[in-house]
């Protein structure tokens, strides 16, 4: 939901009209948009939850959200549609397509996921956030970035401070769905750490609830300062200051890291069923500002081996910290407006 908010809040500044289509389940999470903008609520549904009988009804579902949203757009033409991915987004786009209004599509992620394959020769522009993105034949994208959120904004090219002797700040971010595996590698590999570094490390590691208590007993055990908790609010304080981030690679994530400018290594979800954290990664990697590790690779001694060829070399996570901001597009959301506009002013269309 937050690069369709960020471009709603951008487009509402510039004096557009803004409403947001979503199904039910989508509805719950718009808390976070401004109140002028509208919300509209039709159905839809995906093949990839559920039973046989709700794997059977989903057509219908996907259809009847199809038709509402066109008896909508027919009464009230937009002048552009943007989807975000996802199978909320769906009748919007069908619509769109029905009624031949112009259209586009964001995805954060290095690989499109389902519902963008679906639409990318569909509409007129392909806006992505992280790159390179893999898009089917003959389509082109746009890099734009992916929009982050204003406390990330306000730490954005924050000074970097090297690894020394002196304390350091450390933090591990697992994501919902990935957790678990930090919290079962990373205190071990941190106790691994030569204890010229280990002393000076400060840890700061997001864990699942039901892995806070072993977690915490571990690093206490070892004599390691750590703070776990199952959600930090001050994510974007903590990885200005830290001097190493480990964590999965989620596109918010990279593009974060990308913002403030902070060496990481990152493990991509295994369990992605199109290995988009990988892609998402390549940016980083690529540039010098990261370190992957593979799940299948990630163990005590290896992680503790790639941390200590960062934590003990201050120029050279420098140098990580200087590429991953060279990467990073904090003007994400900026693009994305001017793509709008012009894809309205192709139409004709000046402002909604």
């Amino acid at each position: 939901m937050f690069p369709a908010q960020a471009l709603a809040e951008a487009l509402l500044a510039k004096g557009w009209r803004v409403k947001l289509s979503t199904d039910p389940r989508g509805a719950r999470y718009v808390g976070g948009f401004p109140k002028e903008v509208e919300i509209g609520v039709v159905k839809s549904a995906t093949f990839a939850r559920g039973g046989l009988v709700e794997k059977a009804i989903a057509p219908w579902r996907i259809a009847s959200g199809s038709l509402a949203a066109w008896r909508e757009m027919k009464a009230e033409p937009p002048a552009v549609v943007v989807g975000f991915g996802g199978y909320p987004s769906i009748p919007a786009l069908a619509a769109a397509v029905m009624l031949k209004r112009p259209r586009m599509i964001h995805e954060q992620n290095g690989v499109l996921g389902r519902v963008n394959q679906l639409f990318a020769k569909r509409v007129d522009v392909v806006a992505c956030g992280t790159w390179p993105t893999e898009l089917p034949e003959g389509v082109e994208g746009v890099h734009v970035g992916n929009p982050v959120r204003a406390a990330i904004m306000a730490r954005e090219g924050a000074p970097y401070i090297p690894p020394g002797d002196y304390p350091m700040q450390f933090l591990v971010l697992g994501g919902s769905q990935g957790a678990r595996i930090l919290s079962d590698v990373v205190p071990g590999a941190v106790a691994r750490l030569p204890g010229g570094i280990k002393r000076h490390l400060r840890v700061s590691h997001q864990a699942r609830p039901e892995d806070i208590e072993r977690v915490e007993a571990f690093y206490s055990e070892a004599g390691i300062e750590a703070e776990v908790k199952a959600f930090f609010d001050d994510v974007p304080m903590r990885m200005a200051e830290a001097q190493l981030v480990v964590s999965r690679a989620g596109a918010s994530t990279i593009a974060d890291l990308g913002v403030i400018g902070r060496p990481s290594v990152l493990v991509p979800l295994a369990s992605a069923i199109r290995d988009e954290q990988t892609a998402n990664a390549r940016q980083l990697v690529d540039g010098g500002a990261a370190i992957l590790i593979p799940e299948s690779k990630l163990s005590e001694e290896t992680l503790s081996d790639q941390m200590a060829l960062v934590l003990s070399n201050p120029d050279g996570a420098m140098k990580m910290a200087h590429a991953a901001m060279a990467a990073g597009r904090p003007d994400a959301t900026v693009r994305l407006v001017d793509l709008v506009e012009q894809l309205a002013g192709a139409y004709g269309v000046r402002n909604g």
